[in-house]
This record gives structure tokens, C-alpha cells and sequence, in this order.
């Protein structure tokens, strides 16, 4: 990584001049649906490769950054996971030329906002600023991509080791029904397949994780040419490429990347597991394997799940919450990560209800679907609902920050949701009858949380096999 001087920014000790509000607003189209959401954005690359992207609206003051890193728990390994979210806690323990609280001083400490996530294809660092900070936030992101290892030691690493670990004993293994997912991956994909493993890793391998394991995967993905700039708000364009120059270009292009193939798979008879957890009330899951972002199924199966679940008047949530009664809460939806997806459907029981009734009546509602194919009126309000979302989405300039990195770094064209939303709006009751028959079959996973000391409580419980954690294949 660079070592030379840092050129500190000035910016941020301007006070915020007069800014004019402008609402840009279009009226419908009559050309195609993709034409009713219009996102300017002006997209370059720069000589080492990081790929920036502008989008100017002077809606509000405010500016947002989102540097998108194409990583996730995917490019780890059987033995190495966790090295992706780890970096998540690491990116924000201070860098060379920025201490530990300056980055909280320079965004929450203005009146902004900073954070990150990871999951299983990307991680994603962001910040909502007031429009004079925005040169601050470029040399926050600039310092930390290319300078992060000057001042990275043992014992920050051990530091934030422990606090991974202890967000995994309170998020998962201590927390009711919290060990489900990592269930449900391990036991829906082959082991050796990157979905196969959580996001957050196993305790064993972030204990085994060297100093120089973790720095090695920092070189490797954390590098300009895997990452992606978006900007978004209030801010000059030329002015915002000379800082982005200025605090970027020098930052060396890192190797290239033999990325993991994590393609679809097929289960081709059903696991039925059964799993006991310091819980009250039992819960049921399902889960079978679908497609991935690149796959257009994907927007049938969303529209499925929105027919399937969500408000009174869908398809399992009539029949089981309120009909019946049989059901306190349930919900089926859509997971589509880069390579492959799942549709997970996830309901649990009021008193004097068993899974076992619950996944049958669940199963006739399904079968039913899929034999006669959605009504008009579903079609129509779950399309309505999905747009909804896709539109909520982008209201702030964090979510269309997070959209345009996102469609450039899985699809190479930032204006990529345009084809999203049209195809969202496209799908048919066809489609859905479909996919609803192709994908929701015998092949998938069937989980029992149970309270411990009662795996008779499993739907099934006789064809059941009993599992302490990941080790379900």
C-alpha cells in the first residue's frame, strides 16, 4: 500500500453556503416502464481501476458516499471464514493518517451518519454528511482502502476478534432461533459451496486467523480495482472528480481476482432436520433452492412470496393468521444473492397448533397456487407492492448510492435497476404458476426449532434428524 504524505482536506472547515432546492419531477411515461425512474449519473474508471460513480440531487444539503467493496463471506474459504465481516469491524479502528473516533468525529459528529455491512457477495462502507463534508468523506474512504495496514496490529485485530465473537454469541448462538440460517445454508448447499457457511464465520476460524491470513485478504480484495465509488446529492461534479483524483489515484491497483463459483444448486429428495434451542415456542422452516441476481426467475419468485405472505389479505397470512388462527406470525419470501438464492418460508404456531398441521396446510396452499396460478387481483397487488419497495429504495440518496454501486459492481452498468424495474413490473401470472411449480418442490430443507427436551414437537419428528449446529449434511 502507498506510503507517501496525505494531502488532509479543507473543505470541511467552509461553512455550508447558500444552497438552492430543486425537485426534479417527470410525469408518466409512454415509452417503457424503465423510463419512469430516471437516476442521472455520470460513471468513469480511474487508471488503477476503482470505478466511480456521480449522481447529482440538490433535493436536500446532503451528500452520500458509498464505496462498495466486491467481496463477501463467498471469497473466503472452508477453514477461513469470517475474514470478510471482520474487516467490516476493522475498517473503522482508524487508518494511517486517521486515528481511532476521527472517522464517528468527521460524520456522526457533524450531523451525518457512517456505517457498513456485509454479506455474502459484497461489503459496502457508506456515509450521510452534510454537503461541505464531502471532501472529508473521500479521505476518510481513500485512507482506509489504501492505508488501512500502516496502522493495523495484533492487538487491534484481537480486539475486534472479540467483538465479532461476542456479536455472534448475541446475535446467533444466544439468540431464540438464531442458529437457523447457518442451519438451513449448511444443510441446502454442499460444503464446499461459499453459501454454505455464515456470513460471521465459526468461532474456530476467527480464533485461527493470523495476522497475516487477515492482512493477505485485505491486499487482495480490499484494492481499487474491486471496488466501487458511488456519490450521490448535493455536490459539484468537477469539484467532486478532483478530490476523488486527488485522494484516489494514488492508491496502487492490487492483483487480479480468480473469483468463486457459487452456482445454483438442486436437492434431490427433502432434509427434514430437527433442531433444539433455548426457546418456548417451536417454529418451522422450509427452504428451497432457487436462482440468483443474474437469473430473471428471480422477480417471478418475489412476486410469489408477496402473494404468498405480508398483508391479510395474502395467500398463507389469510389462511393461517387469520382464518385459522393456526399461525401467530409466518412470512415466505425471495433471497437472490449473486450466484444463487433460496425461498424461505417461515411460520410459527399459536398454541394448540402443531408444525406437522402447519406445514401440511402450508403445503396444500402452495400446491393450490401452483395448480391454478394466481388471480388477477393478486398479480396486481403484489406488483404494486414490489414497486413500492423499488421505489421507497431509492427516496434517499444512500438508497440510490447502495442501487448504482450495486449495478455496477454485479453487472458492470450502474443504471442497471432501470432493467430491474421493468422486469419487475413485467412479470406474469404465468411466471409466477411457473416458478412456483420449478422451485417450490419436494427437493428442499425442512428445520424444527424446538424447545430442548421436546424434538416430539418437530413436524415429522419420526422422519427427523436431529442436528446440534452446522453439521447437517
Amino acid at each position: 500500500m502507498p506510503s507517501s504524505p496525505r494531502r488532509f482536506p479543507l473543505l470541511a472547515l467552509i461553512p455550508l453556503a447558500y444552497v438552492t432546492l430543486a425537485v426534479q419531477g417527470s410525469g408518466p411515461s409512454t415509452s417503457s416502464a424503465s423510463d419512469t425512474i430516471r437516476i442521472p449519473f455520470d460513471s468513469y474508471t480511474l487508471p488503477n481501476g476503482l470505478t466511480v460513480i456521480l449522481s447529482v440531487d440538490r433535493s436536500i444539503p446532503t451528500v452520500a458516499v458509498n464505496v462498495w467493496y466486491h467481496v463477501g463471506s463467498k471469497n473466503e474459504a472452508p477453514g477461513r471464514t469470517g475474514f470478510a465481516h471482520l474487516f467490516e469491524h476493522v475498517m473503522f479502528t482508524g487508518s494511517g493518517h486517521i486515528p481511532y473516533g476521527l472517522h464517528d468525529k468527521l460524520t456522526e459528529g457533524v450531523g451525518g451518519s457512517n456505517n457498513g455491512t456485509t454479506d455474502t457477495d459484497r461489503t459496502t462502507y457508506f456515509q450521510t454528511m452534510p454537503s461541505n463534508y464531502l471532501e472529508s468523506a473521500l479521505w476518510l474512504e481513500s485512507d482506509r482502502m489504501g492505508f488501512l495496514l500502516d496502522a493495523l496490529d495484533l492487538e487491534k485485530l484481537n480486539a475486534q476478534r472479540d467483538v465479532v465473537k461476542n456479536e455472534r454469541r448475541q446475535g446467533i448462538d444466544n439468540q431464540p432461533y438464531g442458529r437457523a440460517n447457518e442451519i438451513l445454508a449448511a444443510a441446502t448447499y454442499p460444503q464446499s459451496h461459499p453459501y454454505s457457511w455464515s456470513t460471521i464465520g465459526s468461532m474456530e476460524d476467527l480464533s485461527a486467523a493470523s495476522e497475516q491470513d487477515v492482512k493477505d485478504f485485505f491486499r487482495l480484495y480490499y484494492a481499487p480495482n474491486n471496488a466501487y465509488l458511488a456519490i450521490v446529492g448535493d455536490f459539484e461534479p468537477a469539484q467532486a472528480k478532483g478530490w476523488v483524483a486527488r485522494y484516489f489515484e494514488d492508491i496502487p491497483k492490487g492483483k487480479s481476482i480468480t473469483r468463486p463459483t457459487a452456482p445454483p444448486v438442486a436437492l434431490e429428495a427433502e432434509k427434514r432436520l430437527v433442531y433444539e434451542d433455548r426457546v418456548q415456542v417451536p417454529r418451522l422452516y422450509v427452504q428451497w433452492p432457487t436462482v440468483g441476481v443474474h437469473h430473471d426467475d428471480q422477480f417471478a419468485l418475489d412476486i410469489l412470496g408477496a402473494i404468498l405472505s405480508g398483508p391479510r389479505t395474502a395467500r398463507l397470512t389469510k389462511a393461517l393468521v387469520y382464518d385459522t388462527q393456526a399461525a401467530s406470525a409466518l412470512f415466505a419470501r425471495q433471497s437472490s444473492n449473486e450466484g444463487a438464492g433460496e425461498f424461505l418460508m417461515v411460520i410459527t404456531p399459536r398454541p394448540g397448533h402443531t408444525l406437522t398441521e402447519l406445514e401440511q396446510a402450508a403445503d396444500d396452499i402452495i400446491a393450490k397456487l401452483a395448480a391454478e396460478g394466481p388471480t388477477a387481483e393478486e398479480m396486481q397487488k403484489a406488483t404494486a407492492g414490489e414497486e413500492l419497495a423499488f421505489v421507497r429504495g431509492l427516496e434517499s440518496n444512500l438508497g440510490k448510492a447502495m442501487r448504482l454501486a450495486s449495478g455496477a459492481g454485479y453487472f458492470g452498468d450502474p443504471g442497471h435497476f432501470r432493467q430491474e424495474y421493468e422486469k419487475t413490473l413485467g412479470v406474469t401470472a404465468d411466471d409466477v404458476t411457473r416458478v412456483a411449480n420449478r422451485y417450490l418442490t419436494r427437493g428442499r430443507v425442512v428445520l424444527s426449532i424446538v424447545p430442548i427436551g421436546k424434538p416430539d414437537l418437530a413436524s415429522k419428528p419420526a422422519e427427523s434428524k436431529r442436528v446440534t449446529g452446522e453439521a447437517t449434511r
